[in-house]
């Protein structure tokens, strides 16, 4: 037991009064006689003993009441269980990913558990709410119940490492203790570990009744025809049973092609045939799960002709004549010595093959021609000075050539996460001809490798840089020092990196990767761009760049759908944005994760675990009842013991 003012037990030194006045009596007694006393002889002795037990009762009374009271105002208390964490704060993340439209017994996850928090919670207690998109800091349940109850799902898939570098941003030597409401869905468990000691965390994990769905994962060009396209649909789904579809394709509002799909595997690809000309629509299907991600926006320009430039040698450059050809490309060749360095802010793609040196007005040029959204390929020269090269290749990113190697290498593996090969194979391909090279050069690189050696160094190395590509190749492919060129690898290989910066094919943004896109367009120095439809409209940042604009749209916009590009209030261009299908997989993690963290029922019990483990035990007010129950007792004793 302790005491919350323990100086006032000073006062426990007042019971010395009680006791004084009971052994020094201040009264005098005098002698009264009477003629006749022999009768009342019994009757005196038992009136002293009387009045000697009244009087030890009055003083054990006095003395307990004296205490009780006294102890009441020391207000003594029991000491909370959990009262290192009581001035903790207090932070509920709520997971409104898409994942969470899903059903569970009381109806969707997400307005399940807003509703558990609005009923659940005290409203004098001071909380922090976070959401994937929004948050609302040091308030009550009070003050934000309409803003909670309006909350809406988020394009944003849940990231347990974001919501807790928020937290642990705000006040970050307080203790914390966090509840997490998330159905687990993509749930890395890791970054708990290296949580301070002084947080404690708390996870409610609701159930879907059903993790089945479907989704329209993406959308290209499979074939491009003549006079029509070959439009592919691939399409993810982890229904158990075989089931039938209708997809819908809309060019705008009009409905121009219906299919029905048979879903019988976990990918599967469905064709549609449309004329070859400038499209703005969407693919649509129906199921009664998650609703998100069964409409997939997308457009189609008009076909444009895309200018590549191969610089080096014309006999060397003969492989790729082959494969830019009309109508889709304009290809052209210049030995170094007489290129035009003004044709190159009028090209889509330049190749360099094999230059023994690059020189430095190709530096800035090339530079500046990447930044503006080129794509640059860099196939080196066994010949090639390497400081040279290196000076090149550092102007777009970490990558460190050493010298040449004469030892003959495989190429083996092909990685088809990379996005110069997204939508390029069904599946992929494992067992397949492997090329070679007979000479190659040493690569230190910290960027992506599109394909690789058997020794696990990049053959052919990509970077993004802004909205351009810059490919740079470990080895020269001419048919002495390869058989690159006779591979089958080869034609996807050139053409991805030619069509690169999205000039032709299917075209779609996805909300929240926020990459940058090119326009093309004058546009004035003070000039603002905005991207609008009927439903939603924003300003993107932008940056002016001569005949383009880049504009990269962070977050936005909120809901997926056809956009227009303004400038002077008119639509200058379309943009389509679909939501990000990361949430599609209704996946949790194993057991075994989910064994790490620690798990609670409902929100209800831990406000009231966190109330009985956290609050001390007042019991003065029981003392303060005993010092009036005593009280009353020596009332009844003044009053009925004689």
């Amino acid at each position: 037991m302790q005491f919350k003012h323990p100086e006032v037990l000073y006062f426990l030194f007042l019971l010395v009064i009680p006791v004084l006045v009971h052994l020094f009596q201040l009264r005098k007694f005098k002698k009264e006689y009477f003629t006749n006393v022999k009768l009342l002889k019994e009757l005196i002795v038992q009136t002293r003993k009387s009045s000697k037990i009244k009087k030890y009762l009055l003083l054990a009374t006095r003395l307990l009441l004296l205490t009780f009271l006294i102890l009441a105002f020391a207000q003594p208390f029991f000491e909370a269980k959990d009262s290192n964490s009581k001035n903790n704060e207090l932070f509920v993340v709520i997971d409104n990913s898409f994942s969470m439209q899903a059903k569970g017994q009381k109806g969707e996850l997400l307005k399940r558990a807003v509703q558990d928090l609005l009923e659940t919670a005290p409203e004098e207690t001071n909380l922090s709410v976070i959401t994937n998109d929004e948050d609302f800091w040091n308030t009550n349940i009070k003050t934000i119940e309409k803003d909670l109850q309006k909350l809406s799902y988020s394009p944003i898939p849940f990231s347990l490492e974001t919501s807790l570098s928020k937290v642990k941003s705000h006040n970050p030597n307080q203790g914390k203790d966090i509840v997490f409401i998330t159905d687990a869905i993509g749930l890395n468990t890791q970054k708990l570990e290296k949580l301070p000691e002084n947080t404690k965390t708390y996870f409610i994990i609701p159930e879907a009744e059903k993790i089945e769905n479907i989704a329209i994962d993406s959308v290209y060009i499979s074939q491009a025809l003549e006079n029509f396209y070959e439009v592919g649909v691939s399409i993810s789904s982890n229904f158990e049973e075989e089931k039938s579809i209708p997809v819908s394709m809309f060019n705008k509002n009009n409905l121009v092609a219906k299919a029905i799909l048979k879903l019988n595997k976990r990918k599967q690809n469905i064709q549609f045939t449309i004329p070859k000309d400038e499209f703005n629509g969407y693919i649509t299907l129906n199921d009664n799960s998650l609703n998100f991600d069964n409409t997939f926006y997308f457009s189609i320009p008009k076909p444009k002709v895309i200018n590549v430039l191969s610089i080096g040698q014309t006999g060397k450059n003969n492989f790729l004549s082959k494969i830019y050809t009309q109508p889709d490309f304009a290809y052209q060749n210049n030995e170094l010595n007489t290129l035009d360095y003004r044709q190159i802010e009028k090209q889509d793609c330049i190749i360099l093959n094999e230059l023994e040196t690059i020189p430095q007005a190709m530096h800035t040029n090339l530079k500046k021609f990447v930044e503006k959204g080129g794509s640059l390929v860099v196939i080196p020269s066994e010949k090639i000075n390497v400081a040279n090269l290196n000076s090149f290749i550092q102007n777009f990113g970490n990558i460190q050539f050493s010298g040449i190697q004469n030892t003959e290498k495989k190429i083996t593996k092909i990685n088809f996460a990379n996005p110069l090969f997204s939508n390029v194979f069904e599946k992929k391909v494992i067992n397949f001809q492997y090329p070679s090279v007979k000479q190659s050069f040493g690569i230190k690189s910290a960027v992506s490798q599109a394909i690789s050696f058997e020794d696990q160094t990049g053959f052919l190395n990509t970077i993004y840089k802004n909205s351009g590509g810059v490919y740079v190749f470990s080895a020269p492919i001419n048919k002495e020092n390869s058989n690159f060129q006779n591979s089958p690898l080869i034609v996807p290989t050139f053409y991805k990196m030619g069509i690169a910066n999205d000039k032709n094919g299917v075209q779609y943004q996805t909300i929240g990767q926020n990459n940058p896109i090119l326009v093309h367009t004058q546009v004035a120095k003070d000039e603002v761009i905005s991207i609008a439809n009927d439903n939603e409209d924003f300003i993107p940042m932008q940056q002016i760049m001569e005949d383009k604009i880049k504009i990269s749209c962070g977050d936005n916009p909120k809901k997926a759908g056809i956009f227009n590009v303004i400038q002077n209030k008119k639509a200058i261009s379309s943009l389509c944005f679909n939501f990000n299908r990361k949430e599609s997989t209704l996946n949790k993690p194993s057991d075994e994760s989910l064994d790490k963290i620690n798990q609670i029922d409902s929100l209800d019990k831990f406000f009231e675990t966190i109330q009985i483990e956290r609050t001390d035990n007042q019991i003065w007010k029981w003392f303060l009842i005993f010092a009036l129950l005593f009280f009353v007792i020596e009332m009844l004793i003044q009053k009925f013991v004689k």
